[in-house]
């Protein structure tokens, strides 16, 4: 544990504190977990305010008694039962995806498999799954990512306004969808929030992130995985990845070492002590999620803080570990024999958010 100047966050790296504070919500509060990094400027605020722009705090920021009520809600949406039974479908999905990418190779020389196979199936998985109409996929990944880098980013002000011009669209896309989904007679994510009580603006700031972190973070941990394979750097040969078992192994070790969301933030709610050390009240922590787990030698690392963990872990976990082993086993079953075109592409650098940006493999 320790600060330093260049950092404004109190960094948390040894998993035994880090599952500490995320198991003392009373002491370290997420209050401040769904704040821009970047302070929001006026002309940015206007933008998000003429939207009617609202994060009330529901779900991941919520500390309040009505916290596990709502969790109770979203969390009926990602059952064990419910995500084993959508196997199927996940990888029909993603094998369409990955015999597409083939057609791409076989044309272009070349192809991308951050777009080809890791962009789309989480979105219409997620979608399909709570209930909600799949359709705007490729604005809905353009937004994901424009308010990543507003919210976890470090935007100079002319970035920062066109990120909340993207933002203030996707919330009013949002918006119309959340009264849509209210509305109709089936089940949905969205309408199960309003029988619960939920206003339309707790409904849209909840659906505001799990709509983002409920496909582009998978998005993302799907992309890295095919990099480092791809890369030869994970310690697991990219034929082997065909199979199921060592697909799930790749996946767990990036999850450990590499994943998705490597940090995430806290605040200390009141005067309080950890490791040994007081910890003043408003002090803002910066836990390492992932990236700081020694392996045993033998078999993944452990990756049991990836997601978070206590009464804010995230209900998606098993989800988007069975996704993310699917797509890649799919991908390297369809695609032998390729390499990678592009050895250093750009990479997502956010505070707790990271892949590369693309993933170019080649014959």
């Amino acid at each position: 544990m320790n600060n330093t100047r260049t950092c404004p966050y109190m960094v948390v790296r040894e998993p035994a504190a880090v599952r500490e504070v995320l198991h003392r919500p009373e002491d370290f509060s997420p209050a401040n977990a769904l704040i821009a990094v970047t302070p929001l400027s006026g002309p940015s605020l206007r933008v998000l305010q003429r939207a009617r722009f609202a994060l009330p705090p529901v779900l991941a920021s919520n500390h309040t008694d009505s916290h596990a009520g709502i969790r109770k809600v979203v969390a009926a949406f990602f059952t064990p039962a419910t995500v084993g039974a959508f196997e199927p479908r996940i990888r029909g999905i993603a094998r369409d995806a990955a015999l597409a990418a083939v057609k791409i190779l076989e044309t272009a020389g070349q192809v991308d498999l951050v777009q080809a196979v890791a962009a789309y199936p989480p979105a219409i998985v997620m979608l399909e799954l709570l209930g909600l109409p799949v359709r705007d996929l490729e604005e809905l990944k353009a937004w994901s990512l424009d308010s990543l880098e507003l919210f976890w980013g470090w935007p100079d002000a002319e970035r920062q306004l066109e990120l909340a011009h993207s933002a203030a669209e996707f919330y009013g896309w949002l918006r119309e969808l959340v009264l849509e989904a209210v509305a109709s007679p089936g089940r949905n994510l969205f309408s199960s929030l309003a029988k619960h009580g939920l206003s339309t603006p707790e409904i849209c700031s909840l659906g505001y992130f799990l709509l983002i972190a409920g496909q582009e973070t998978t998005t993302q941990l799907i992309s890295t995985a095919l990099f480092r394979l791809a890369e030869g750097s994970t310690g697991f040969a990219w034929r082997d990845a065909a199979s199921g078992a060592t697909s799930r192994d790749l996946i767990r070790h990036v999850l450990a070492t590499e994943s998705s969301v490597p940090t995430w933030r806290r605040i200390a709610a009141q005067d309080t002590v950890l490791d040994g050390k007081q910890i003043p009240a408003g002090a803002e922590i910066l836990l390492e999620l992932t990236g700081n787990h020694k392996s045993s030698g033998q078999g993944p690392t452990a990756y049991g803080l990836a997601f978070g963990s206590g009464i804010h872990r995230c209900l998606g976990a098993k989800l988007a570990e069975l996704e993310a082993a699917v797509v890649v086993q799919e991908t390297v079953a369809a695609l032998q024999g390729i390499r990678l075109a592009d050895t250093k592409p750009k990479w997502l650098r956010l505070l707790s958010f990271q892949a590369p940006r693309t993933v170019s493999v080649e014959l």
